[in-house]
């Protein structure tokens, strides 16, 4: 795959089966780049985000690549990083889900900082001995900002609430430290809530959209929820994605803190989201105490004034939109899965006890 005389840009991405990663090498193949991601080998396919992109192998001129890995192998990414040699890389592969981060704790710090450590090692190597620039972009959350009081910016005090916040801390600073002990050109996005269509289901804002468009066709009754006080700032994920670029495309690394400056409760999220359903949501959602968890994060609303100043990044797409395109996409699923309901199929509703 070594080339000194390429031209084409060549992207490398962590977690691009997530909503991320497949919005984001949606986002770099529009642009003309060769895109590789990693993803770990299961016994059911979970490429699904990816399908309206994906070539067959085969095929020539494919920009698309999907390769074998694991965060939690430092070997293998190190040998993908000098095999592929990327232009930027991307990490986005995480545990991301923070109330299974206090059940999965070690696996958690595993993944997403140490995790994040290995692949920072493969990057410092593979940029030190192949003597090219190579670009690395760190995915931070708010989570990191947990208790300290809104609005959050780049100097706002940490102080995160769960094993996954305090995991993300941890990686934003191997990643500063990286940056400033061997010279690299390092970023990281402290990206606030942002959502989609193609957000997982056991997240809360499309457990709300799936759930309301299912109660809709009558192929559930209940919606079980924790705190609806929980206030967050949510984009979309398609916005932000375009953030983790610009940042790789400036003449100097930094951190950014990327973010609408708008805060909404989740209760706020279910009023919007069940009038595009046309629902009372009081009617059908209940209160459950294992959705709560054991640290809160009361109140996250950031502010992006440097990302807008130095980026030229600003959100493009409103909260109104999301929600609302969050919900006709599941109410389309819940129309297809009531058809197959009355054809006499047997349909499994999907998820677990953080469904």
């Amino acid at each position: 795959m070594t080339s000194s005389r390429r031209t084409q840009r060549r992207a490398f991405i962590s977690g691009i089966n997530g909503q991320d990663g497949s919005y984001l090498a949606e986002f770099l193949l529009a642009r003309g780049y060769e895109v590789h991601g990693i993803i770990r080998r299961t016994s059911t396919f979970n490429t699904d985000r990816l399908a309206h992109i994906y070539a067959d192998p085969h095929e020539q001129n494919n920009a698309l690549h999907l390769h074998y890995a694991d965060l939690a192998n430092g070997t293998r990414l190190s040998r993908l990083i000098n095999d592929i040699q990327p232009d930027e890389v991307y990490n986005l592969g995480a545990q991301s889900h923070v109330r299974v981060s206090f059940d999965q704790a070690e696996y958690t710090a595993d993944v997403v900082a140490t995790g994040t450590l290995r692949l920072l090692e493969a990057f410092r190597d593979y940029a030190h001995e192949s003597g090219r620039e190579p670009r690395f972009y760190q995915a931070g959350s708010s989570e990191m900002f947990g208790v300290s009081p809104p609005p959050q910016c780049e100097t706002t005090p940490f102080y995160p609430r769960s094993p996954y916040g305090v995991s993300k801390l941890a990686a934003h600073w191997y990643s500063v430290n990286h940056r400033e002990a061997y010279n690299l050109f390092i970023c990281n996005g402290i990206l606030f809530n942002h959502e989609s269509p193609r957000r997982g289901e056991t997240f809360v804002t499309r457990k709300i959209t799936r759930a309301l468009a299912r109660i809709k066709f009558g192929l559930q009754q209940k919606l079980y929820l924790g705190n609806l006080d929980a206030r967050r700032d949510w984009g979309h994920a398609a916005d932000y994605v375009r953030a983790m670029w610009l940042m790789l495309q400036q003449d100097l690394p930094d951190d950014y803190v990327i973010a609408t400056g708008e805060s909404r409760s989740v209760r706020e999220f279910l009023d919007l989201a069940a009038g595009f359903a046309g629902l009372d949501w009081r009617e059908c959602v209940e209160g459950d105490p294992r959705y709560l968890r054991p640290t809160e994060v009361d109140f996250l609303q950031g502010d992006a004034s440097k990302a807008r100043r130095i980026l030229g990044w600003k959100p493009e797409i409103s909260f109104e939109e999301l929600v609302r395109s969050m919900v006709e996409n599941d109410l389309e699923l819940a129309r297809q899965e009531n058809t197959l309901v009355k054809a006499g199929h047997t349909v499994v509703q999907r998820g677990a006890i953080y469904a």
